[in-house]
């Protein structure tokens, strides 16, 4: 299956139902199935012809919904870019994705221009298209894209090194949305916010998936919790597919549990504390609560169906996946199997519909993360008695204290119910004696001082946690980094990237 026919076959079963939703335009499934062809037809003027490379560099909403869709139709590649790239990562990607025509918007015009200085990179707004998509044709292209072509390149966050391209076929991306639909317990109908960055599998799978299942995506072009619980209360969202960090912006705003229509929730991205889950439910008395395990590469891990009753467990396999837990050595093959209840690397298959097939021009890459078939994701986790997954952390963000190994993920899950501090992330600085020590970095609540603060989640851990979890440092900050989708950046604390406003220990 690939996307056009997805988006042709939802308009015929539901020509009058409403598609989009949200802060702009709003169409029917028939209309926006007309309006993506008369796109298709304009790039096509543009000059865009099957297998040329799309960057669209948009803030969001149903502007780049469309673009993305409309590029499809053509048997194109669609190329989102954050809009939180530089410019030295665009003008990276431009060259690497071979990109031959840029879309922007109003609030990316500027950063367009310094990226393709001195490229043969053609640049067009999308005010510009969408006014030529009016006098074009609604009428259909002549013929589908193979479900072997790709449909998008995705470029990862780049927490450490350069971006990666992770191309995606037609027929990866439509079983990740069929996926995401079952696992997240999605129904026909469901009307979705669609807030996280198309530039992002989370943002993707939203939109997606609610074609799959003829929904509403309701378009926040970019995230304001006010703004958000007004639409989910509007337009009656029942489904919201998040990062923690967005959910706890929510819960500040005191009014999410007047949004009576939500009913399914689910997270992905990075972890969520107890704290959190145990708050939503509260609020929001979800009947569906789900933790989505995966990675841009291959959409779907695990899943965890019910985060109410196991919070922060990643569950099994998903429907289309196959987990292992193997050494968390390297070079350990994938017969490595770890024992019950130990700590592994979590590898699964390339045999996935829903996995890339390499990475973009990077064998190094491919070599270091596929091996005889397997995905070897720098995750690592434990199983349970009952088998579910608990995911302590990724390879790389594994501290070594005093000869012993210590995980983040352990001490942050802990540290959020201090109800002195409003975020927290945890790392290993060198120190002499430790070799790395474990070190807390916080937000304190407002009207509370810094220094205050990080005295108060010293106390809390010492408390809370046993001795060799309790940071040696708490050092109190404005904000914790994180990448646009809410991936906390530890290498910019690590490389001592931060303005300590108080401190602890020591």
């Amino acid at each position: 299956m690939d996307l056009v026919t997805a988006l042709r076959w939802a308009a015929e079963r539901y020509p009058a139902r409403a598609a989009v939703g949200g802060t702009g335009r709003r169409l029917s499934y028939a209309a926006w199935e007309a309006r993506t062809n008369q796109i298709a037809h304009a790039l096509a003027g543009a000059g865009v012809s099957r297998g040329d490379r799309v960057g669209l560099l948009l803030l969001g909403g149903e502007p780049l919904a469309s673009l993305h869709l409309a590029v499809q139709k053509l048997g194109a590649c669609s190329v989102p870019l954050s809009t939180r790239f530089g410019p030295d990562e665009l003008r990276y990607c431009l060259d690497d994705a071979g990109i031959e025509l840029l879309v922007v918007d109003r609030s990316t015009t500027d950063a367009a221009a310094s990226a393709v200085q001195g490229r043969r990179v053609a640049v067009r707004t999308a005010t510009e298209l969408d006014t030529l998509a009016e006098s074009e044709s609604d009428h259909p292209l002549t013929s589908a894209p193979g479900e072997d072509e790709i449909s998008v390149m995705l470029y990862t966050s780049g927490t450490t090194g350069r971006p990666k391209g992770v191309p995606r076929t037609h027929r990866a991306e439509h079983s990740a949305a069929v996926a995401h639909a079952v696992q997240t317990q999605q129904r026909l109908g469901e009307v979705s916010l669609g807030v996280m960055p198309m530039f992002h599998t989370m943002g993707l799978r939203t939109l997606l998936a609610s074609v799959v299942v003829g929904g509403t995506w309701v378009a926040q072009p970019s995230f304001d919790a006010e703004e958000a619980v007004q639409l989910i209360t509007e337009q009656a969202v029942t489904s919201l597919y998040l990062v923690p960090t967005i959910y706890w912006s929510l819960l500040r705003t005191g009014k999410l549990s007047t949004a009576t229509t939500l009913d399914r929730l689910a997270y992905a991205g990075a972890a969520m504390a107890p704290a959190l889950a145990e708050r939503l439910v509260a609020e929001v008395a979800p009947g569906a609560f789900v933790n989505h395990f995966g990675s841009t590469e291959i959409y779907t891990f695990s899943i965890g169906p019910d985060v109410a009753a196991k919070p922060g467990s990643a569950g099994r396999a998903g429907i289309f996946s196959r987990v292992r837990l193997v050494a968390p050595d390297p070079g350990a093959a994938p017969d490595a199997l770890v024992r019950p209840g130990e700590q592994g690397q979590v590898i699964v298959s390339m045999a996935s519909p829903e996995a890339f097939a390499g990475y973009w021009r990077r064998p190094d890459a491919d070599q270091k993360a596929i091996r005889d078939g397997w995905y070897y994701t720098g995750d690592l986790a434990t199983a349970d008695a009952d088998g579910d997954l608990w995911v302590s952390g990724r390879v790389d963000d594994m501290i070594n204290s005093g000869g012993e190994n210590v995980y983040p993920d352990e001490i942050e899950a802990v540290l959020a119910r201090c109800p002195d501090i409003d975020d927290v992330c945890v790392v290993g600085l060198f120190d002499e004696r430790w070799g790395q020590a474990v070190t807390a970095f916080v937000v304190p609540v407002p009207r509370l001082a810094p220094p205050a603060a990080a005295e108060k989640a010293l106390a809390f851990a010492k408390e809370a946690l046993p001795s060799l979890k309790r940071p040696k440092r708490v050092i109190a900050v404005d904000a914790i980094p994180r990448s646009g989708v809410g991936k906390t950046l530890r290498r910019r604390l690590v490389a001592g990237e931060f303005e300590a406003r108080g401190e602890a220990g020591g």
